[in-house]
């Protein structure tokens, strides 16, 4: 009963699910098991016209279904990012008035002489800080165009020493990495290295766009 359903018959026949159950497929017989279809909770807009508006715009219902409140005719659910904020006076990240606690729904907008350049934005829960400091390094210390920006290979701090990199992050760094006591990991989970969307707009007014190889 569709009525009933906690996932999508839609989400069930798309062709990303299909293609993880299908890497499932190998020479020794499984189990059969149900799989779990992503549950993100996150979607990240950049969008600008040929008029000079621009938009950097990110809507996320956090853990499970957000607070699990929907406003009443519109079917919009509200989100739950309070559960990154402290009422403990004594916590950095104390809500309190007029302040604006940290939390990791940070939509990116870039600016150069007071102009504006563009929207930006890479999601993924605690990655996106760190996601926001790769992708405008590569931008403005390497002069990456926006595609060039986001395929660049990442890394993400994880606690401690440690340190995840993609499959195709230079081996030298990583090793000189190791040698100053870092704990490097290679990962093959690219999904947790976040998903970026990028618009530029030059001085002659054009718009150039990036979108992330990751999703």
């Amino acid at each position: 009963d569709p009525a009933k359903m906690s996932v999508k018959p839609a989400d069930l026949l798309s062709e990303a699910y299909a293609a993880e159950r299908r890497k499932l497929i190998g020479r020794e017989a499984l189990l059969p098991e149900p799989g779990k279809p992503d549950a993100g909770g996150t979607v990240y807009l950049a969008a600008a016209d040929s008029e000079g508006n621009m938009v950097s715009y990110i809507q996320s219902n956090y853990m499970g279904f957000g607070s699990g409140l929907v406003v009443p005719g519109t079917g919009i659910s509200l989100h739950n990012r309070g559960n990154n904020f402290s009422l403990d006076p004594a916590h950095d990240n104390c809500l309190e008035p007029g302040k604006k606690p940290y939390h990791t729904i940070i939509p990116g907008f870039l600016t150069k002489d007071g102009q504006a350049v563009g929207p930006f934005d890479v999601m993924g829960g605690f990655m996106q800080p760190q996601g926001h400091v790769q992708v405008v390094m590569n931008t403005v210390d390497f002069g990456l165009n926006p595609q060039a920006a986001l395929d660049a290979p990442r890394w993400q701090w994880l606690e401690g020493k440690t340190v995840d990199v993609e499959p195709h992050f230079p081996a030298h760094i990583a090793q000189a990495l190791r040698r100053m006591g870092h704990n490097v990991q290679p990962s093959l989970n690219t999904a947790s290295f976040g998903r970026g969307q990028i618009i530029w707009r030059n001085a002659d007014g054009v718009l150039t766009g990036g979108t992330e190889p990751r999703a």
